[in-house]
Order: structure tokens, then sequence, then C-alpha cells
């Protein structure tokens, strides 16, 4: 008996095609950031403040109009496109099936020979920093967008180009083509205190300009990675809503003290008083040294550190808690050869005390690679100084190339050694073992299979990889044959067939 298309209900076509398709990805993958070039040599002309002295709240009988008016226009909208490839989940051998035309009749759309090119937008919010036209954001705004767009609050639109990006502290650099903008005075944001009166302005939820208010509730806050590497945040109960993201947190005088970038929500997704900034001083650095060398430049220690609560104190033999406890050295490393220890605490770092661990990452990474860093250790009962020179910090991640020898299935794939912060923050066990994907090409044969960035590839044809170095020669030789991949998503581990195009 044939039934007649027209009375077949949309909906439920709907849920017999998902039943048919249960199980299959909804996205093959990312786009890496397209290569932006670089303004080598050049540094940003940016006002920054002079010594300013206290001001008295008397002055504000009406308000704070006169502190946030001359700071809005220079807070602009940041609109990015994001574009990924969607799996085609009808299988098609259903196309072909008589009986499953003739159920559906026009209702079945036309198959598809791949993966379907699809686009994401997003927007958040930025900081002209120069007259010309540099931006400061964050970089989970614009990241592996292939368009930007900026709007500012005179309702210019200008297509904006990504001078470069550093995930490890969420900040990135973008510049229009203009001049004669207008800008922030960066403040300094080591003299900011607990109960300082900030203002959060940025375009949340894309309405527009908005600018709200608060307290600094806390300094040099870490999270634990929980949002990015280098973790030196201020924290204020000003409302940083969805959109926020990239905005400006200026103080009493007007002056740019952090970027805004992230809120903890408790599941709600709107504010709930606690919103974190990155200090200025920290974007800048990173700002200046994007546009002088195209990358950031980062000292390099060679350990793991973690907390020395008052527990942890105790069993080392300290009176309280403080310092930055190395968990591990790595091998050859400046601290190794400078004779640092697992069991040691530092205490202080160039005759600074060191508070915790994130204090200690922060710091080292802002001086640079050949500089000396002083450092007071705690070592077997005892404090001893140590002097270490400190190397480059280097991103280990590698990509495949694809070439013959490598295999032609997962060209355009980068990887990077499974580790205890990535596990941390996959929310994977540390025993876990493989290489994680940071990267992929949309096109690419291994993003129409479904592999995605953040998945653990722990076997290649059945053989299993715990680094780099056995992933790659796992694959030596496989040429333009199929691989075979074990794949941990999310702690669940899934096979894949990656065809070569």
């Amino acid at each position: 008996m044939s039934v007649p298309t027209s009375k077949v209900p949309y909906g439920l076509l709907l849920l017999i095609v998902a039943a048919l398709v249960f199980g299959g990805f909804l996205r093959a993958g990312f786009v890496r950031l397209p290569a932006h070039a670089i303004l080598a040599a050049q540094k940003v002309s940016v006002q920054v403040a002079k010594e300013t002295p206290p001001v008295s709240l008397a002055e504000f009988k009406n308000g704070f109009a006169s502190v946030i008016d001359p700071a809005l226009p220079a807070v602009v909208n940041v609109s990015s496109t994001k574009v990924f490839k969607q799996q085609n989940n009808i299988p098609s051998f259903l196309f072909k099936d008589p009986l499953f035309r003739q159920f559906f009749g026009d209702q079945l759309p036309s198959p598809s020979p791949g993966p379907q090119t699809e686009r994401e937008y997003s927007l958040g919010s930025g900081v002209i920093v120069s007259p010309d036209g540099y931006i400061l954001t964050n970089n989970h705004v614009v990241s592996e967008a292939s368009d930007v767009e900026v709007f500012t609050q005179d309702r210019k639109k200008f297509k904006a180009k990504i001078i470069g990006t550093d995930p490890r502290t969420d900040i990135a650099v973008l510049k229009i083509d203009a001049t004669g903008l207008p800008t922030v005075t960066l403040g300094d944001s080591s003299k900011l205190k607990v109960g300082d009166i900030v203002f959060a302005i940025g375009d949340p939820f894309g309405i527009g300009e908005t600018a709200t208010t608060g307290i600094v509730s806390a300094t040099g806050r870490g999270l634990g990675g929980a949002i990015e590497r280098y973790e030196d945040f201020i924290q204020t109960d000003a409302a940083i809503n969805p959109g926020n993201s990239g905005g400006a947190l200026i103080e009493l005088h007007g002056n740019l003290i952090g970027i805004n970038t992230a809120i903890i929500s408790g599941g709600g997704g709107g504010n709930q008083g606690v919103g974190f900034a990155i200090p200025v001083n920290m974007a800048r650095n990173v700002m200046d040294q994007i546009v002088e060398h195209g990358k950031v430049i980062r000292g390099f220690l060679g350990v793991t550190v973690q907390t020395v609560d008052p527990d942890m104190a105790k069993a080392f033999g300290l009176t309280r808690g403080g310092g930055a406890l190395v968990g591990d050295v790595r091998a050859d490393s400046p601290a190794a050869k400078a004779g640092i220890e697992r069991g040691d605490i530092i205490l202080e770092l160039n005759g600074q005390t060191i508070l915790g661990p994130d204090e200690l990452s922060v710091r080292v990474s802002q001086m640079a690679p050949g500089s000396v860093a002083h450092l007071k250790v705690f070592h077997n009962g005892q404090t001893r100084n140590v002097d270490v020179t400190l190397g480059e910090f280097a991103e280990r991640a590698q990509a495949v190339q694809g070439n013959e020898e490598v295999g032609a299935a997962l060209k355009g794939v980068q990887v990077q050694n499974f580790t205890r912060e990535l596990a941390q923050q996959l929310d994977l066990p540390l025993s876990s073992v493989g290489v994680v994907v940071t990267g992929i090409d949309p096109s690419s044969a291994a993003a129409g299979a479904g592999i995605q960035r953040g998945d653990v590839i722990q076997e290649v044809n059945r053989k299993p990889v715990r680094n780099v170095d056995q992933f790659e020669q796992a694959l030596a030789g496989t040429g333009n044959q199929a691989v075979l991949l074990l794949v941990n998503r999310g702690g669940v581990t899934h096979f894949v067939v990656v065809q070569p195009q």
C-alpha cells in the first residue's frame, strides 16, 4: 500500500531520518586561523597613564558619566565567522532504496557527495588602543575565524585583520584600516587593590555598548587552567555577560586596566557576580610581542609546579603554605641544569615572594629567554639560592605534513603529546595515552571522517601510540592507504576509518 507523500508529517520525517542515522557525527572538525601577515618590527603607539592620584568619590555627585563617556567610543563590537564541515548524516544507500523514496517522495532531500560547508557566527567586544586601528580582544572571540568584522560606536563597519593570537593568555590583536580613531589610555593593573571601583564596558548580547560597575573582588586569581594556561585574572563583580568578552575594564580615572574575558555563571549562563579580566599589563606585553615578533616569546624554566596548602607545607617541614612545589623537572631543562629537584619549593623569584604556582608560571613567562631567574628554594629542610638561566618556551604541537612517507590520510591534522595539563582540560584520566589533535583542516579527509580538535588518537592501524614520534612511525609508509584510528573523545573510545582524498 502506498502512502500519499503530501500527508506525511514533517516531524515524522525528521524522526525517521534521525533514527536511521543515530550515532553519526554532527561535526567534522574545526578550521585553523588563516595565515595573516605579521607586521614585524613595528610597535603599537599607545597612550599610557602617568602617575595618577587617588580620586575622591565626592567628585562624582551625579554618577560616573565623566569616567565612562570618554571610553565608550573606543569599545567596539567584534563579529567573527567560522566555517566548518557538516557531515551528511543520511546514508547514501537510502537514496537508492525504492521503498524509502516512495514513502518520502519529494520531501527527501537530494543526496550530497560529502560534508557540507556550514557557517557559525559569534559576537564579542574589543578595545581600540591606538589611533591607527590596533584592537585588543579575546582569542576565543576570533579563534578559528575566517572573517572578522568590527563595528564602531559611530556605526561604521571595518574588515579586521587578525595580526596574531595567544591562546595561552586568551589575547588576540586585530587591525583595521583607519586613522584618528578614539582610544583608551592604558593604566597599570599591578596597582589594583581589592575594593577598587571598576567599570566593564562591552557589547553584551549584541545590543550595543553597555557599561556596568562593581569592585575588584580579587587580583592574581588563577582557576587551575580552567580558562587559559597563564592565569593572573582580575576578579570583579561588575556584570560581564555573553558578548562582553574582549571588552574594557576601566578604573575611576578612565584608564584601561583589564580585558574582560569570562564569567562563572553557575550553570545559568548569565552573570552571577563573578567575572574575570586579563590584566592590561599582561595584555600589552602579549600585544607588543605579537606585533614585533609575530609570536609571544616566553621564558622557560622546565618544571611542573603545584599548590602548597597548609597540609602540604607541614608535610615538607614548612610553617605555612605558599610558594610553588616542584612536582616534576623536565630532563635537560634550565631548572634541571641548575639543580632544581622534584620536591623543592620555590619561595621567591627575583626577590619577590611567590604565592602560588600560577604566579610563578606567569612571571617566568614574562621574562626573556637568556635572562637569569634568581630563585629562593626550600630544599630538604633548608633554603638556598639558585640562579637559573631561562630557556625559550616552545609550543610542542607538530604538524603532520601528509607526504608519502607519513601518509596522505591524515594530511592537515596537527597533533601534540598528551600531557597532564591537557588531561585536565579535556577531563580525561591522567593515565590516558595518545596524541591530542590540536588543529585540523576542515577540507581534509580526517575532518570529513569526523576527527575533531581535542580528540585523543590512541591507536593507528591497531598499533598503540603514546607520543608524536610513535604516531608518525605508525603512519610511515601508509601512503595513500586508508588508516584505522582508535579515538578517545570525552573519555569514550571509538574507531574511525580515514580514507585519503
